[in-house]
């Protein structure tokens, strides 16, 4: 009962545009969830997306860590994968010409780019933007999965620095997103010092780091020890920090928002919307129904004409705060 039925006529234009690169909507996977192209493809059209969004690249092949890497929890997951992909070469070698084919239907490609120096990401960031194909960059910088996997993304100083090597590498070939950490002391600092550094889009948030434990063995039930935190428990959470760097620092900066954390339902994504995101990600829920953010897009479109909408732009960062000025009254 929580999905709206899909509208009936073309309805409420659902087209955004994220620092002028635009989308037919704001749905797209959240990196590491559908693997490099077609793995999700069986399962959902990808043509009705707005963005797919590969899962990491590095520099070079990551086994990742040991098992077991995932681990469902009530009202989540946690996954401690440890950024397990097929390094950069055989990325630009074998998936690359997948996801030229994939961006003829529709969808604009997103690659996720990880890395352990500031040389990494400057080196596949810069030759991967270079790609017609490839419209936009999504830097991890808050993996808390890997060994220094949060160096960037919690240091402002760092963060600042290495997004504009990055932005420099990428030549405007690109967007740059940057990928936020919730585990930090503030958010906006990291928010601020990723904008000061160059940075186009935002997404927010990546996982947060938890545990769990096996009360028979006494042990953690990941073998990592930790892994990140996902799903419907850190949606509070994430709107939370999506409205503090919508307000305090994105808004004035004209810099677009990509949000996600928890979303499985139409309800979940407008919170997103009038807290300030402009795009929205889902990761977890697609492992319940691969087919959610389709369900999820037919029901803000629905939400939107009901509310007398035009555009799913009339919504985005309307949130009113206690101490806002009073604004026109909704139908």
């Amino acid at each position: 009962m929580n999905q709206a039925p899909p509208t009936t006529d073309a309805g409420p234009s659902m087209a955004v545009n994220l620092a002028g690169l635009e989308l037919a909507n704001p749905m797209m996977t959240a990196s590491g969830t559908c693997g490099y192209a077609y793995e999700y493809a069986d399962f959902v059209d990808l043509s009705k997306f707005g963005a797919f969004v590969t899962k990491s690249i590095t520099a070079e092949t990551r086994a990742g860590n040991p098992a077991h890497r995932i681990v469902e929890t009530r009202g989540g997951m946690l996954n401690a994968i440890g950024l397990a992909n097929v390094g950069h070469a055989a990325f630009m070698r074998d998936k690359l010409p997948q996801l030229v084919k994939m961006r003829e239907t529709g969808p604009r490609i997103i690659v996720n780019v990880a890395g352990h120096s500031v040389d990494d990401y400057v080196s596949v960031a810069g030759n991967v933007a270079g790609e017609a194909a490839v419209d936009a960059i999504e830097l991890n910088v808050s993996c808390p999965n890997v060994k220094d996997g949060l160096t960037f993304g919690t240091n402002p100083k760092l963060l600042k620095d290495l997004i504009a090597e990055v932005a420099s590498a990428m030549d405007k070939q690109a967007k740059l997103i940057v990928k936020l950490s919730p585990n930090v002391e503030d958010i906006t600092a990291t928010a601020r010092a990723a904008v000061e550094g160059g940075a186009d889009v935002l997404s927010l948030i990546n996982t947060y780091t938890a545990m769990a434990i096996d009360i028979h063995t006494r042990k953690p039930r990941i073998a990592n020890g930790t892994g990140g935190l996902s799903g419907p428990a850190v949606r509070p959470l994430a709107v939370y920090l999506t409205s503090r760097v919508y307000r305090e620092v994105a808004r004035d900066a004209g810099v677009p928002l990509i949000g996600m954390g928890g979303i499985q339902y139409w309800q979940d994504a407008v919170e997103f919307l009038l807290a300030g995101a402009t795009g929205l990600a889902v990761g977890t829920a697609l492992f319940v129904d691969p087919a959610t953010p389709l369900k999820v897009l037919d029901g803000v479109q629905a939400y939107l004409k009901d509310q007398g909408c035009t555009s799913i732009d009339e919504i985005i960062g309307q949130l009113e705060m206690p101490g806002d000025p009073p604004r026109t009254p909704y139908p």
